[in-house]
């Protein structure tokens, strides 16, 4: 059989990776008047970004300020320099702390996004420098009919985090579902929001009301079609192409044979990281589970493919970060073919009558910090020589009140989830423990306590709803504490938690301009990292929700303007080709635009 010939075409920017930080790239410099074409591995388009909660952490953002809130400049500083350490020295972070705000204002006025505010959703920790809301932002709900036919290329949102597909957003939209069986008001309001996606599915085949990261993708993809940008989907990269020390190019795999591009100002990575390279996480990730105990939420397409790319013309990849992977605790929800699927434990751990214990029984951790906190606390908890693993415990009313993993909250039937061992039952703490194989003593000493303090509102041992961030993660109906209720009522209910990633935070070393670095720290010609490609600015540590988007669509609006030639707030001008000292410069506006790609 004769080999179809290859294929050549050209652009000025090659993005491959098609999340949010990777999107942000390609809008931004076609904005400027660049021609952009979009190589994404999968055959939808989104990555990571269309399944998350899809805020951004932009601290003095405009919507805040519009609110009043307008804090010290140097506040966010200061808190990330509790959080972070000696991390903080970081010079990409005052450059992100610029541009942010000036990149949320930049689509606001001049693409498909519009913004939704965060105000009142504090940071993780309460060190000198948080701040009780006013950093976040995520894009408003939008009607995926405006994307018309490429609706269908959009990653829909994670099944067994979804609703029949249907993303559910935080806040007053979660509300109402949770409140559905309690207040006629959040009844008809959830009636009418299944009603419209059941019509959506037999009309689109999807849901059509976008919220939380698909809302935000959709967003982007509206805005990169309406400035000529090529899509390509199912084309993964095999290799870049360099002459004379500067990259030039990629050469993909499509289902039409090979395909060469040819990129005349740069190749921007925005793979989606390594969360699903076995070798990569054996390596920087053993803490965490390592290739084989680690089980990512994010899309099995993301392989670290970005990293490879460029480690392979000499690129040198930062594993040194306090963590190289943005934790989560996950369970492993049964197929029915023998395959699992990870579910992320994000938002019942903070809700009255639900514990986490050690095998062994015991509490170890305030079930209401954040994802990435309880993970390392299950981690750290985790006697050398075992696998890191805890059980997340709920009574009846909480479990039919919120849900307990994939077992959903009533009026959902508790029967698929029991007979498929994920979800494990007793009618007492003893049966229970027996069926979990937890030390039932123990077990039942440990509720004890817990219920006692529970009752009056209190958690001595581990302060649980003491915190901003915790109460807000609880039940604003729920008095004295929003977070905390007795496990008093049978049957008892249990889902296996493992360690788990959102994502990885381990990457390419990279610049202020987001200009890739060898191990000397000199920019590669033409080669550019954003998103989760990028060594995380956070230095593997997690302040706030957001800390991935943020940065990943900052830095992809940064290296848009680099490329394109534009200056950068915080950072001088220079040629394109300087030193690492210098920032890009050129004409970019008049290029004409790329044709979308309809393959």
């Amino acid at each position: 059989m004769s080999r179809a010939p290859e294929q050549r075409m050209e652009c000025d920017v090659l993005v491959i990776g098609s999340g949010a930080a990777g999107l942000a790239t390609a809008v931004t410099a076609a904005h400027f008047g660049l021609r952009v074409v979009v190589a994404e591995k999968a055959s939808v388009f989104g990555g990571t970004s269309a399944w998350s909660g899809g805020w951004l952490w932009i601290p003095r953002n405009p919507l805040a300020r519009a609110a009043g809130i307008d804090e010290p400049v140097e506040a966010p500083m200061q808190y990330l320099r509790s959080e972070l350490g000696n991390r903080s020295s970081d010079p990409r972070l005052p450059v992100f702390l610029e541009n942010g705000p000036e990149m949320v204002q930049f689509f606001q006025d001049h693409t498909a996004m519009r913004w939704i505010d965060g105000n009142a959703i504090p940071d993780f920790h309460e060190t000198p420098g948080a701040a009780r809301g006013g950093r976040s932002v995520s894009a408003k709900p939008y009607d995926a009919r405006g994307l018309g036919p490429w609706a269908k290329r959009l990653r829909p949102p994670l099944d067994v985090v979804s609703l029949w597909g249907m993303g559910i957003a935080g806040g007053t939209d979660m509300g109402h579902f949770f409140r559905a069986t309690r207040r006629p008001a959040s009844a008809l309001y959830t009636a009418r929001r299944v009603s419209r996606h059941l019509r959506d599915l037999a009309l689109h085949r999807r849901g059509m009301q976008l919220v939380n990261g698909n809302a935000l993708v959709a967003r982007l993809l509206r805005s990169a079609l309406d400035l000529g940008v090529t899509l390509i989907d199912s084309a993964a990269a095999d290799r870049l192409l360099a002459t004379e020390g500067r990259v030039t190019g990629a050469r993909l795999t499509t289902p039409d044979g090979a395909l060469t591009i040819c990129a005349t100002r740069g190749v921007v990575l925005a793979t989606g990281g390594f969360p699903h390279d076995p070798a990569r996480l054996d390596a920087l990730a053993d803490a965490a589970g390592g290739g084989e105990g680690h089980y990512s939420a994010a899309p099995r397409t993301n392989t670290g493919d970005g990293l490879n790319l460029a480690e392979a013309i000499g690129a040198h990849v930062d594993g040194t970060l306090e963590w190289n992977v943005a934790m989560a605790p996950v369970s492993r929800v049964p197929n029915g073919d023998g395959s699992h699927t990870n579910f992320p434990h994000l938002i019942e751990r903070a809700k009255p009558g639900f514990i986490a214990v050690t095998p062994r029984g015991r509490r170890f951790v305030s079930e209401a910090d954040s994802y990435h906190g309880f993970t390392k606390a299950m981690i750290a908890a985790t006697p050398p020589g075992h696998s890191p693993r805890c059980w997340l415990i709920a009574d009846h009313k909480a479990q039919r009140r919120w849900g307990l993993g994939h077992s959903r909250p009533f009026p959902f039937p508790l029967g698929p989830a029991i007979r498929s061992g994920y979800l494990k039952t007793g009618k007492t703490l003893a049966d229970l423990a027996r069926a979990c194989n937890i030390p039932a003593d123990q077990l039942a000493e440990t509720v004890r306590a817990f219920n006692r303090n529970a009752a009056l509102g209190r958690d001595p041992e581990f302060h649980r709803g003491e915190s901003a961030y915790n109460r807000t993660q609880g039940d604003a109906d729920h008095g004295p504490n929003p977070s905390l209720a007795p496990l008093d009522q049978g049957p008892f209910y249990a889902v296996e938690i493992l360690p788990g990633s959102l994502g990885t935070f381990g990457g390419l070393s990279a610049d202020a301009r987001a200009r890739v670095l060898d191990p000397e720290g000199t920019p590669i010609p033409g080669l550019y990292a954003v998103g989760n490609d990028m060594a995380s600015i956070m230095g593997g540590n997690y302040p706030a929700g957001g800390i991935t988007l943020g940065p990943g669509m900052t830095f992809g609006y940064i290296a848009g303007r680099v490329l394109a030639g534009q200056p950068i707030t915080g950072l001088d001008a220079a040629p394109l080709n300087s030193t690492p000292t210098g920032a890009a410069t050129g004409a970019a506006a008049g290029q004409v635009h790329a044709k979308e790609t309809t393959r």
